[in-house]
């Protein structure tokens, strides 16, 4: 749901967002992956995970590939490393930095649109 609706933020700054839902991380959806980084500057994983989950999967196939080295910008966005507090799913993801804020912001920054990107935050 974050996803979605920070694709639908991404418009406000004139940037256009695929929405694709891996569902599973291995077998790896390689054709997928290479799809959206043929067609995208920027791809953000986004994972209810920690480090070494699917967006670290994604980033090595991304490296293997060779589909880093025509300048996609790779961005994985995952649990932080420790204890989050009961609360609203709402709040929790953006405890997380996981809400639709946070992914905007990702990938903004990603794209060198530092301001921009400071005050999805602020």
């Amino acid at each position: 749901m974050e996803c979605l609706k920070a694709a639908e933020k991404f418009a406000a700054y004139g940037l256009s967002a695929t929405v694709a839902d891996a569902r599973f991380a291995k077998p790896l959806d390689t054709d997928l992956v290479r799809r959206l980084a043929q067609n995208h500057e920027v791809l953000l994983t986004v994972e209810e995970g920690s480090i070494g989950g699917f967006g670290a999967h994604v980033l090595h196939f991304a490296s293997w590939d060779g589909l880093l080295d025509r300048g996609l910008k790779i961005r994985t966005l995952i649990l932080p490393d420790r204890f989050i507090d009961q609360d609203t799913p709402e709040r929790m993801y953006e405890i997380a930095g996981l809400d639709a804020q946070a992914i905007v912001a990702a990938g903004l920054s990603a794209l060198g649109r530092e301001r921009d990107a400071a005050a999805v935050i602020a």
